[in-house]
Order: C-alpha cells, then structure tokens, then sequence
C-alpha cells in the first residue's frame, strides 16, 4: 500500500519458469498488495513457480491482451491502483513506486515507464523496439497531443479509469491501444524513465524469432491504425490546454 491506496501488480506469463520466480521475488510487498499472475497456458513450471513466489494465479486462454484484461478485472475488485510488467524479468519491478506513487497521490490518472528514456542494458533492446516506439508515439502525438517514447509493459493506471477504456484488443496490441485510450479519454498522463535489463528466461514472443516478430508487428501496427481511427466516444474528452501543457 502507498498514500493509503491498495496496488496491485498484474503480470502476464506463458512459458516464463525461468524467470517468473525472481521476478516476483523483487516485487517490494510493502507497496504491492496484491500479487497477481495471469497465464497463458504456459507448459512448464511457471504457474507453480508463481504460486510458490507468493501470487495468486489466473489461468486464461492465450492472448496477451486478454492476460491483462482479466488480471485487471480480478485486481480491480479492491485495489485502486493497478500496475503491470512482463514476466521475463527484464522489467524492473524496484522501481514501481515511482508508478504508482502519483496516481496514488492523485496527481495523475495513468504513468508508463519509457525504456528508451532509462538506462538500459546493453542488449535488452533492438533498434527496431526503439524505432517502432518512437514512431507510435509520435502517431498518437499528432492525433491526441500526448506524446509517448516507448510501449513498455511496465504501467500503472487508475483501477475505475483502466476499466473505463473500453479496451477491445486481446493480443500484442493491447500496450498501444490503452495509450491511446488514455490519452483520448483526458486522462492524467505522465512517462518517467525506468531501468530495463535483458530477459532472465523463456523466449520473447515478439522478439523471439521471426514469425513471432512479424505477428506482433501487425497486431500492434493494426490496433494502432484501428484506434486512431476510431471517432472519439461519448465519454472521451477533448485535451484541455493544461493537459497538452502536462504532456509526457
């Protein structure tokens, strides 16, 4: 708990054994209240590993996206604050505070961590990560004025305000679309730099090899065109001078 507010941390996983339990292991519990993996049908042992480590454990159908949105429903119930990271261990879940801190603080609505912005290890992420962030950032600067680096799974968000997006993307292109869900719904929006390391286990499903880097590719680059395109819903406001002033 952090200012009074209830957190929880939502990690997706499918085949991650190898390096869910460390990654748990990091997360400060004096902030993280409740601790919840979200799996794929994974066929090792990362749902006993993560149950071991201390989580609660849900298991869905595949989907990246639908990962997240269940575990965020469940986190929902009595959190006010949900956060969310990768299950490889490469994001560095020590620094959560610095997440969750001003949304719990209600000086913002949603805070996302920029790799590009932090230091890096060397190797953990490829030019084309870099570029492909930069390049949609940039496309949802130009059609919402919140201006983005990076599409790092390392988040937080307003639990009231994460189920208000109106969410509809089950796969990779989840990250993108809640970006620019939240941008164009007014939300509060601020990106801080965060450390990020080299993957500690399993395969990247995107990275990992060149069929699951051009399936990730067209789902991002899809939900994005989708989004963007879509006209502004009811509940969607317009930015306010203030807020493009706050941009991130």
């Amino acid at each position: 708990m952090i200012a009074g507010k209830r957190v929880a941390l939502v990690v997706p996983t499918f085949n991650e054994a190898d390096a869910i339990g460390a990654a748990l292991a990091r997360a400060p519990r004096d902030i993280v209240d409740r601790l919840i993996v979200v799996d794929g049908g994974s066929r090792d042992e990362t749902v006993e590993r993560a149950r071991a480590a201390g989580a609660e454990v849900l298991i869905v159908g595949r989907g990246y996206g639908r990962a997240c949105w269940e575990g965020a429903a469940l986190a929902a119930e009595d959190c006010d604050v949900i956060a969310f990271m990768d299950g490889d261990g490469a994001d560095r879940v020590e620094a959560i505070a610095d997440l969750v801190g001003p949304i719990a603080r209600d000086e913002r609505d949603f805070v996302i961590g920029s790799r590009t912005r932090g230091v890096r290890e060397r190797g953990s992420m490829g030019v084309h990560q870099i570029v492909a962030g930069r390049v949609a950032g940039w496309l949802i600067a130009l059609s919402t004025g919140v201006a983005y680096s990076d599409m790092s799974a390392f988040r937080a968000i307003r639990s009231d305000a994460m189920l208000s997006l109106g969410m509809r993307e089950m796969t990779f292109g989840w990250n993108v679309e809640m970006q620019v869900r939240a941008a164009r719904s007014g939300l509060r929006v601020l990106e801080i730099p965060v450390p990020y390391g080299v993957r500690r286990g399993g395969q990247s499903k995107v990275a990992g090899s060149f069929k699951g880097t051009l399936k990730a590719t067209f789902s991002i680059g899809s939900t994005l065109v989708r989004v963007l395109r879509e006209p502004p819903r009811s509940h969607e406001t317009a930015l306010s001078a203030r807020a493009w002033r706050d941009r991130p």
